[in-house]
């Protein structure tokens, strides 16, 4: 559908496409909250934006199509990085989340949801926790400006993952595509055993990594200079608010939503780079990191929905590249659908292998073995 539309149309489209988008599914959130209440069907509609998410966008994905546009490197891209309205966007999506957020918590404790109601809200609300705070955030860690830095900082601290901001930039960014890295899904691995091993490891390394900047920089891990004190301090202060505002069923919404939300990003991590390699070279180190070390999804629908990510080889390839510049590299090994339909497949295990390990085996034709390596030292890292 869109393949037949002008590529600098595209791009125009996709300048307001993104807050367009937002304003279009967000008031599906106090209809969800609303609708069913004199009918006694609100449980029901609880889990309707989750059904939203990952039921209907996956059906217009494929409706709408993918997007031709990739902007000019010479003339477009200096031009779009600078102009400020997509800074802009990013930077307004934090306080409406945490409106969002604050609302969604009022909604837990004042609507009558039996256990199942209660579970659907909390879904609901933390995958968008997931597709707002944590891959807005991810777009925001990514820069240097301290105002952008910060925001992408809270976003995480609002769903308890500010473990993520260290470890994502100093971690995966370094190890991606390699055994060490617990954010690199393996051939054959699914996609709970990942998890296993995804959410302690990822905690645990961001303080080892924060832990080792500091001490490089001659300064006490355990002060005002750290900063993963200060985000997780700002979660423990949000925990807190909810209590305050709603009681301790205020404090469960907070911190179940924090889990879907957390939950939501670690599927999306095993996604992103499921089987795919970095090959170990004569001299025994990884190769350099390059597009084809990401699984690429152009649909243009979940691309609006999640500012891009989806174009994530060329995220990883240069990683300060804002956002509406990123590029679809055709050569970039590619899934089937896009992000919201993958991360149904995902979660069942025999359905995504079925899927996807052809789709590894082919792009590795010839180099299979490379595939059950096992774990190489940090330090041949390039």
């Amino acid at each position: 559908m869109l393949g037949r539309l002008d590529p600098d149309r595209v791009l125009r489209l996709k300048k307001w496409g993104y807050l367009a988008f937002w304003l279009t599914v967000l008031p599906i959130l106090p209809m969800s909250a609303m609708i069913g209440r004199e009918s006694g069907t609100q449980d029901y509609w609880a889990w309707f934006i989750y059904v939203v998410v990952f039921g209907i966008i996956p059906i217009l994905d494929y409706i709408v199509g993918k997007d031709p546009s990739n902007p000019d490197e010479a003339v477009q891209v200096p031009a779009m990085s600078e102009e400020r309205i997509y800074r802009v966007l990013t930077l307004l999506m934090v306080p409406i989340w945490l409106g969002v957020l604050l609302y969604s918590g009022w909604v837990f404790v004042n609507n009558d949801y039996s256990w199942f109601g209660m579970l659907g809200w909390i879904v609901s609300i933390g995958t968008i926790g997931g597709v707002i705070a944590i891959n807005l955030a991810h777009e925001l860690i990514h820069k240097d400006p301290k105002i952008e830095n910060w925001a992408g900082g809270l976003l995480l601290a609002s769903v308890t993952y500010a473990g993520f901001k260290v470890e994502h930039v100093r971690g995966h960014h370094v190890t991606v595509s390699t055994p060490e890295d617990a954010s690199s899904s393996q051939y054959n691995q699914g996609v709970y055993t990942f998890l296993l091993r995804a959410f302690p490891h990822n905690f645990i390394n961001a303080w080892k990594l924060e832990a080792a900047y500091l001490k490089r920089k001659g300064k006490a891990v355990i002060s005002r200079h750290n900063e993963l004190i200060w985000w997780y301090a700002i979660s423990a202060g949000l925990a807190v608010l909810f209590g305050l505002l709603f009681g301790w069923m205020g404090v469960l919404f907070f911190l179940g939503q924090s889990f879907v939300a957390a939950f939501t990003l670690e599927v999306i991590n095993y996604i992103e780079h499921y089987g795919l390699h970095r090959r170990v070279l004569e001299n025994g180190r990884y190769e350099r990191v390059t597009p084809a070390h990401s699984w690429n999804s152009n649909y243009f629908l979940t691309n609006l929905a999640l500012f891009q990510l989806q174009r994530h080889s060329d995220h990883h390839a240069y990683a300060k590249r804002r956002y509406q510049v990123l590029r679809h590299y055709e050569e970039s090994p590619q899934l089937p659908g896009g992000y919201a339909s993958m991360y149904v497949l995902a979660l069942i295990p025999p359905l995504w292998k079925k899927v996807m390990n052809p789709r590894v085996e082919a792009y590795y034709q010839g180099e299979m073995d490379q595939l059950f390596r096992t774990t190489k030292r940090v330090n041949n890292i390039v």
